[in-house]
């Protein structure tokens, strides 16, 4: 059987800059001959076009607000440089991510912490540079003010329990929420500015009727002497990595056949999904209560809006690169093993796999060659190292030296699941930044 004609297809969604790259002549195999390894590359330009885009739809809808980027989607230091040179936040959940944001000029003011149950010197370090705190347990609480009496008064969010998720770890219940506003009165080292949540999904609706709903919370608290100014919705902005015609095709498909030694999921991200990024922001504020929009009910209660993507500040600002080492074949499709390991493209840390196809990008090209039925292996010698498990079309058998491209990597898998097993290197990330004609690059800091 042919399976080059009898496979699904995932070609991802790429930007202008993403093609220009890996069609610039030798431009990706110099880098990997200096990093001697796999690699991300990263592309600050498009993070900032991501956080222009919802800072320009706050701005439309005439709500202020602040765009916290949630940093645990990607570790590299270029996107704090972009946030710290235009207006954005950082949302953190550790000491050190703490400390990298303020290394890069993010202020404290633009710093939020978030997270369960934090360290003292996460608390500490939080309180001493003034950022904002989201309290998620009344234990916190107290050792959040016994901290700020010395290192400084703290700004904090009350994060709520969602109605419809009690199984969550993750915020206050409605009792324990009642008793934290009161007890913030009664602390002087503590100011309650509002309230938050996060929602799993990428649902509108929700997000919006559940942010409607703290705004009757600081209507309440303002009530009890509180200065109460922000509401925070979180992240779960929704990303598309393939056209919607094509993640059809896919899902509506049986996929028994389609991945290598008959490996079965259980469930895959939605890969095409809308609204998207600002677009879902905007579909939220544009959501009506009592015959307003809630962008209308946020000033109207002299509220700011914050919110917390990760992933959707990320879309499209980067992908990642394995040399390829050896291709054989067993059936009648192939196995391609690169250099690295299936952990640096992390969808797999939740027992799922990351579907958009690689892109070949062959030393020599051949035109003679016929496209030719893939998995992707790592280098470890584990059985389940793999990178793809299912049968791809490559437009010719990859060989040594080749590069196998995984596109749009930056959200979440080019290192919430690396590993540094058989003692390899994590791969570097690579900054690409174009001046006019010019591509040029240099390793992250």
């Amino acid at each position: 059987m042919d399976l080059s004609t009898e496979l699904v297809k995932l070609p991802a969604l790429e930007r202008e800059w993403q093609r220009r790259v890996r069609c610039e002549p030798g431009f990706l195999f110099d880098i990997q001959h200096a990093v001697g390894g796999p690699f991300h590359v990263v592309y600050p330009r498009q993070f900032e076009r991501n956080l222009r885009s919802f800072q320009e739809v706050l701005a439309a809808h005439r709500v202020s607000g602040r765009v916290y980027y949630g940093k645990k989607a990607n570790k590299a230091g270029c996107w704090l440089d972009v946030i710290a040179d235009h207006d954005g936040s950082v949302d953190v959940a550790s000491e050190p991510e703490l400390v990298h944001a303020l290394a890069h000029g993010v202020r404290g003011r633009d710093i939020g912490v978030t997270g369960a149950a934090k360290s003292a010197q996460l608390l500490r370090l939080a309180a001493r540079h003034d950022c904002v705190v989201a309290v998620d347990a009344l234990d916190e609480l107290e050792r959040l003010a016994e901290i700020a009496a010395t290192a400084g008064r703290v700004r904090i969010l009350l994060r709520r329990l969602p109605t419809d998720a009690p199984d969550s770890r993750f915020g206050l219940s409605g009792a324990d929420l009642d008793y934290a506003v009161t007890r913030c009165g009664q602390l002087a080292s503590v100011e309650l500015i509002g309230f938050s949540f996060h929602l799993d999904g990428y649902q509108v609706r929700p997000r919006a009727e559940l942010a409607y709903d703290l705004i009757t919370l600081c209507a309440k608290a303002k009530a009890q002497g509180h200065p109460i100014s922000a509401i925070s919705v979180g992240g779960g902005f929704a990303c598309s990595y393939l056209s919607a015609a094509d993640w059809a095709a896919f899902t509506e498909r049986g996929t028994d056949e389609l991945f290598h030694a008959g490996k079965r999921f259980d469930k895959f991200y939605p890969y095409a999904q809308g609204p998207n990024g600002a677009a879902m922001l905007d579909a939220i504020l544009s959501t009506a209560f009592d015959g307003r929009a809630l962008a209308e009910h946020l000033p109207a209660n002299d509220l700011e809006l914050f919110l917390e993507p990760g992933r959707a500040l990320l879309i499209d600002a980067g992908f990642t690169a394995f040399p390829v080492l050896g291709f054989k074949r067993n059936a009648d499709y192939g196995i391609t093993t690169v250099q690295g390991l299936s952990m640096s493209v992390s969808e797999q840390w939740k027992g799922s796999e990351f579907l958009p196809d690689p892109i070949l990008l062959p030393r020599n090209v051949d035109p003679a060659a016929a496209p030719t039925a893939s998995c992707v292996g790592g280098s470890s010698c584990m059985e389940y190292d793999v990178l793809t498990w299912r049968k791809i079309i490559l437009p010719q058998p990859p060989q040594f030296g080749d590069l196998l491209l995984y596109p749009n990597t930056a959200g979440y898998q080019m290192d919430k699941n690396e590993s540094e097993f058989h003692q390899l290197p994590l791969p570097p990330k690579v900054v690409v930044t174009d001046d006019g004609d010019r591509l040029s690059w240099r390793l992250d800091r």
